[in-house]
């Protein structure tokens, strides 16, 4: 009988982050040379939570300010994005108080993978104020820049 992990504990099955390598070869055209920081699940989940009503996030800003704290070049927005996921299915897993809504996908669009997908992200961003846009098949957060707390 197999029983699935629960998200708390997939978020927590990555003791060897944070770390900090050299960017990959394969990176480097785009990245340049330098350092790589991977954040800790418990990383991504302190930069969303520290994100107050009416203001939000980016993927793209979390693994900024995480590359920041480490001195690496940059940070790496796919784990920190998929971390995000987990933090998000964690609190509603946990009834937890992470406000992981708040957080965007680079560019300011929603992220479908949350729970109850574009609908309960984009709800709860209008009940706190924020105005969501349709671009073709995506949702993005109007004028998102200009509301983004200290963790980008």
């Amino acid at each position: 009988m197999s029983t699935k992990k629960s998200w708390r504990d997939r978020l927590a099955s990555y003791p060897h982050l944070p770390n900090v390598k050299e960017i990959p070869l394969a990176m480097r055209k785009r990245h340049g040379e330098g350092t790589i920081a991977t954040p800790s699940p418990r990383e991504v989940e302190e930069a969303m939570r520290g994100v107050p009503e009416g203001r939000l996030a980016t993927v793209l800003g979390i693994g900024e300010d995480i590359a920041v704290r480490h001195s690496a070049t940059i940070g790496c927005t796919v784990t920190t994005a998929i971390f995000a996921h987990m933090v998000a299915h964690a609190t509603e897993e946990n009834q937890e108080r992470t406000p992981y809504w708040r957080t965007l996908k680079i560019g300011g669009e929603l992220n479908p993978k949350y729970p109850g997908g574009i609908q309960a992200q984009m709800a709860r961003l209008e009940a706190e104020g924020h105005t969501v846009v349709q671009r073709g098949k995506r949702y993005f957060v109007e004028d998102f820049a200009g509301k983004l707390s200290g963790t980008r």
